[in-house]
């Protein structure tokens, strides 16, 4: 990391952007192969669903509208047994999606999170080192990602409360939706923006600090502060190039009604967005971790390299975790003393 601590806290989008791309053209070597180990298969795991479960979404339609034209013969049955084979299949899938992507995603964050913070530090890096270090904060990371998912799911079902609410008040006192509607969808996206931002803030506290789980979401919420803006531009930098992959993948590989017809070009062109997903997730992260340091330069907390370098090589068995704060001044009185 190039730039100095005091001055981080200046940064913002574009100079969090530039930070990110030194830091992935000083270690390009480390961070592809961390990228096709780690992120790839997260891609994977993803376009493959979308491969798999779209076909199968629509034989599901499928077959529903047949056994509405068939209800009351023999064959409605027959088309109720598949369609229930169908939707056991799908929920399956769900549920295997849901946990690769989990596990590669907090793999991902993990690993490069570590790097960033030890290229920070100045301590020697190599591929084998970073992936020793992944399966012990993993776990750590599952109680963070689990807390936040918690916090977003409960948050969407106020929302809808609050959405059932004013239709109820709609019907009863003749509250005019239209005037409603727009305002009340600008605050839900935007407040679902600033929790996954915290989510995604939290999950590098719980790399870089001994908090986790709910206590670093609650660090997070008190480091963004100050750099909501910054936060708010990267995260949604980041979902537009995500959005855009997954539409073009969807359109030109997915789509029954495909644009492209020729297979082998398909086959390409699906790689290509592939590798594509690959650099835009891996260049996510180290934009998150570096909007860590921006963030915890910008309330003037210290980061004290060498206690940091210290705290990563926990990681690795390599020291005993201090108990409290040494302070600096106080250790070199003391060898004075001696």
């Amino acid at each position: 990391m190039d730039s100095d601590p005091e001055e981080m806290r200046f940064l913002g989008v574009v100079g969090v952007l530039k930070e990110a791309s030194k830091i992935l053209q000083s270690y390009m070597r480390l961070f592809i192969s961390l990228g096709c180990t780690l992120v790839l298969p997260l891609g994977i795991v993803i376009f493959g669903h979308h491969l798999i479960s779209a076909p199968l979404h629509h034989k599901i339609f499928i077959n529903e509208m047949r056994e509405e034209l068939e209800a009351g013969t023999p064959a409605a049955a027959q088309t109720q047994r598949i369609l229930d084979m169908e939707l056991v299949g799908l929920a399956l899938l769900t549920i295997l999606y849901f946990v690769f992507a989990m596990a590669f995603s907090l793999l991902s964050t993990a690993a490069i999170v570590y790097s960033v913070a030890s290229i920070y530090t100045g301590k020697g890096l190599s591929y084998s080192k970073v992936l020793s270090v992944v399966p012990t904060v993993w776990k750590r990371l599952v109680i963070t990602f689990l807390w936040a998912h918690l916090v977003i799911f409960v948050y969407h079902f106020s929302f809808l409360f609050v959405l059932t609410f004013l239709h109820f008040l709609q019907r009863t006192i003749g509250l005019r939706m239209e005037f409603l509607g727009i305002p009340v969808l600008i605050a839900f996206f935007g407040m679902l923006v600033y929790l996954n931002l915290v989510w995604h803030l939290a999950s590098v506290i719980t790399v870089l600090e001994e908090s986790y789980g709910l206590e670093a979401m609650k660090k997070a919420v008190s480091l963004i502060k100050g750099k909501k803006l910054v936060g708010y531009g990267l995260f949604l930098i980041y979902i537009f190039c995500v959005f855009v992959v997954l539409i073009s993948f969807a359109r030109t590989v997915v789509s029954h009604r495909h644009h492209i017809q020729n297979m082998p070009i398909r086959a390409f062109v699906g790689f290509t967005l592939l590798l594509l997903f690959m650099a835009i997730t891996l260049f996510a992260i180290l934009m998150q971790s570096v909007l860590y340091f921006v963030c915890k330069s910008t309330h003037y907390e210290t980061i004290d390299r060498g206690a940091l370098s210290e705290y990563l090589d926990g990681y690795l068995g390599d020291y005993m975790p201090l108990k409290g704060r040494v302070s600096l001044e106080a250790l070199e009185a003391e060898l004075e003393e001696v």
